[in-house]
């Protein structure tokens, strides 16, 4: 008998349907020789720590850290799971072929193994269903091309060492910050710090930001510019940052007449959007309507299911070449409700280019397109996302956008000014995104997109010169838009296309985790959401401030071990060398952290500016005053007189390491970068329950600053 084992009910369903396969049984259906069973996506996890030692229940400093010689396996305590897996092991041991249906994936492969694993069946002969779509033809396909399930051995290394140092990591260094700095008076009562190897440097990354916009200080500038024939034209010269320069400028022009000096035009071409991977498609959609990229994430999944799209999880934007003969047919079937669109298309002559059409740049999957079909009735969320992606799979093809851009010069009594403009010849693809408009970067200007009237070279006239002041702003919050992009390029902010697919390499998590990782640090109340803006709380900016080691914290290092991870999958690197520098990795961390003290010899650094911090006659403040430092720190706070030793402790670990009580309740004094004093309410006795602490996040209450 052959078992095919799928992620989901929902394809054992589909694939059944397709094989032709009826007979329903408990757990799985049966026909042909063939019994097809699933899981409910993960059903076997690693063993927690007291389940090697009971011992390790307690959680103590000296138990860290801990590294089991070999990682054993154990059902998932959710309902129903241990009889599902009862029917899938006892199909499985009589089996005399096993073949993998899990979504085709890291984590599907991961699935699968484990199931395996834990079944006892890893010796079984196994073959893999590879699918990038559940509609029959590709089921169909894929089951007439079956490979050997050991061909995708690497990708299981992949994933179980991902599954492996997240919890390596993950647990050690959450039991040593939860045990060190988690308590909270003589109640006993801890808070539990919450630490990953890929979340805490998303939460560094948005803790950081809103560092730089609170430390933002807004600078005035002037700028020079004049009105001729009902065209802005601006000074070439930089922004003046005093009044008065630019005023002996002004003075020089009023009154004097303005000459253009020269008229230039170019054409410039903006070629079609790219095809959507699932981060592209997130952020799109999260830019667009708002929408989270777990909801995004989610609703692609269900187009998936109802084989309206092809496989969502995939980092990539291209198709393959053997795909290129089904794309007309893709297209002609989306006739049905997109006629109008493809109607300017010539299906017989496509223009396959190479940003559309490249094998080298498609991995496990190709790019997120339609299957052709057409839905019935789709969810509000389902019906954004799949018009997002055909009309993207549409414009792919589609002309290129001719624009003319403009420049003409003039000056006024040798005053230099420039007014640029931009006329669309040919709108090309633009014409399917009439509400998107035209990306502008921070440097763009509206002026840009003024239309110039004929120029000539030499003519001159009166003009209306004038003087605008300004102040320059601070970074943008981080959006769920731009936090993934930030992820993708591991906390690099890149808008360039190429350049971002350069960094994919290196980014935070995968497309398939990183909306799982938003949605980790919001449970945990690390972050929140304001409106489409994601900031950190307080006790996200708290843990932060906590941890010492820039490793932990760091999203180029996070971003290093992904791409690690992606060479184990393409048998470039050793999976045991991998595992070891992560084991290497945390054994350090714990060692420095529990060796970290204080320096009695200085008070600590400026959390502004980095100098010393000197005493004062009544408080404590920056060594650099006299270059406009403007960092204070009162002794008295809240009618609590912090001692020296004190001060100490909050300028060089920014944190105390036991609570203080203000009003006969504990708080947490964390010192932020911007200097100020976060006065942090820990969980009481009531909130946080005994047991394990990884069931119990920490509950943020609001500050009283």
């Amino acid at each position: 008998m052959k078992v095919v084992i799928t992620e989901k009910p929902s394809v054992a369903r589909d694939i059944a349907s397709v094989l032709k396969i009826t007979d329903k049984k408990k757990g799985y259906i049966e026909g042909r020789g063939c019994a097809i069973t699933w899981a409910f996506g993960h059903l076997v996890t690693l063993l927690d720590p007291g389940e090697y030692d009971p011992s390790l229940k307690k959680w103590t400093l000296d138990s860290l850290p801990f590294v089991p010689d070999e990682f054993k396996l154990k059902l998932i305590e959710n309902r129903g799971v241990a009889e599902q897996f009862e029917t899938i092991k006892t199909l499985c041991q009589n089996a005399e072929e096993i073949v993998c249906a899990t979504d085709a994936g890291r984590e599907g492969e991961l699935i699968f193994r484990y199931i395996l694993a834990l079944s006892g069946c890893e010796d079984k002969p196994i073959r893999r269903l590879w699918l990038s779509s559940l509609t029959p033809e590709a089921i169909q396909e894929a089951f007439k091309n079956l490979k050997d399930g050991h061909d995708y051995d690497p990708l299981y290394q992949a994933a179980r060492c991902r599954s492996e140092s997240d919890w390596i990591v993950g647990l050690n260094a959450t039991r040593y910050y939860t045990v060190r700095h988690g308590r909270t008076g003589g109640s006993g009562d801890r808070v539990l710090w919450s630490i990953g190897r890929v979340q805490t440097p998303v939460l560094a990354m948005i803790v950081q930001r809103d560092d730089e916009i609170l430390q933002f200080r807004p600078q005035p500038f002037w700028e020079l510019a004049t009105k001729y024939r009902d065209v802005v034209f601006k000074y070439t010269g930089k922004r003046f940052e005093q009044p008065e320069q630019a005023q002996v400028l002004l003075e020089k022009i009023t009154g004097q007449p303005f000459t253009v000096t020269g008229v230039a035009g170019k054409d410039k071409k903006e070629q079609p959007p790219q095809l959507f991977d699932l981060t592209t498609l997130q952020r799109e959609i999260n830019k667009s309507h708002g929408l989270s990229a777990a909801d995004t994430l989610v609703a692609t999944q269900n187009l998936y299911e109802a084989k309206l799209v092809t496989y969502p999880r995939t980092d990539s934007r291209y198709l393959s070449a053997d795909m290129k003969p089904r794309i007309p047919k893709i297209l002609e079937q989306l006739k049905a409700i997109r006629a109008e669109q493809i109607a300017p298309l010539n299906l017989a002559k496509l223009p396959f280019t190479k940003r559309i059409v490249d094998d080298k740049k498609v991995t496990d999957h190709h790019a997120i397109i339609p299957t052709g079909m057409t839905p019935r009735s789709l969810g509000p969320h389902e019906q954004i996302v799949f018009d997002a992606v055909v009309t993207q799979f549409i414009a792919a093809f589609y002309p290129l956008c001719l624009k003319k851009i403009t420049t003409v010069d003039g000056e006024s009594n040798d005053v230099k000014f420039q007014a640029k403009g931009t006329q669309i010849v040919e709108p090309g693809w633009t014409i399917l995104f009439p509400k998107k408009g035209r990306k502008k970067t921070d440097d763009e200007e509206e002026d840009d997109e003024q239309t110039l009237p004929e120029f000539e070279k030499g003519e001159s006239g009166p003009h209306e010169p004038t003087l605008r002041e300004g102040k320059t702003k601070p970074p943008n919050y981080f959006t769920e838009n731009s936090l993934l992009g930030a992820m993708e390029a591991a906390g690099k902010l890149v808008e360039d296309d190429t350049l971002r697919e350069a960094l994919k390499e290196r980014g935070i998590g995968t497309p398939a985790t990183r909306a799982a990782i938003i949605e980790t640090l919001l449970r945990r109340n690390y972050i929140y959401r304001e409106k489409k803006q994601i900031r950190a709380t307080d006790m996200g900016r708290c843990l932060i401030a906590l941890i010492q080691d820039p490793l932990l914290k760091s999203p180029e290092m996070t971003g290093e071990w992904e791409e690690k991870l992606k060479q184990i999958e393409r048998k470039e690197i050793d999976p045991a060398d991998f595992m070891g520098g992560i084991v290497a990795y945390t054994r350090g961390l714990i060692e420095s952290s529990s060796t970290a003290k204080l320096d009695t010899t200085r008070l600590g650094s400026c959390p502004i500016c980095g100098k010393e911090v000197i005493k004062g006659k009544t408080a404590y403040g920056c060594s650099g005053w006299k270059d406009g430092c403007p960092f204070v720190l009162d002794t008295d706070y809240r009618g609590l007189q912090l001692t020296q030793n004190q001060i100490q402790v909050l300028l060089q670990m920014h944190i105390l390491p036991y609570s203080v009580h203000i009003e006969n309740e504990p708080r947490l004094l964390v010192l932020s970068k911007q200097g100020f004093i976060m006065d942090i309410g820990l969980p009481s006795a009531d909130q946080q329950k005994s047991g394990n602490p990884d069931e119990r996040p920490a509950k943020e209450k609001k500050s009283a600053d």
